[in-house]
């Protein structure tokens, strides 16, 4: 429904994840478990707040990455 208007962008294949199959989406899949580490399965967000947030989201982006050359998103943001 959301993306309903994807169909009229011409140039632009839109694929999407099966239900219930999270082999197919990797990254997502990687970065919920990452996620996990600071915020438990099952706890609603409610509990943190923004500063709380924010300090999960730099230290992910702080974390060097094996796909990055061990260097972290952080450090190769000022590249773009």
């Amino acid at each position: 429904s959301e993306f309903a208007q994807l169909d009229s962008v011409e140039g632009t294949d839109v694929y999407f994840a099966h239900p219930y199959s999270p082999w197919e989406r990797g990254t997502n899949e990687n970065q919920n478990g990452l996620l996990r580490e600071f915020i438990p399965k099952g706890c609603s967000l409610h509990h943190y707040d923004i500063i709380d947030i924010q300090s999960f989201q730099d230290a992910l982006n702080s974390r060097p990455r094996r796909i990055l050359g061990y260097r972290s998103a952080a450090e190769l943001m000022p590249e773009l």
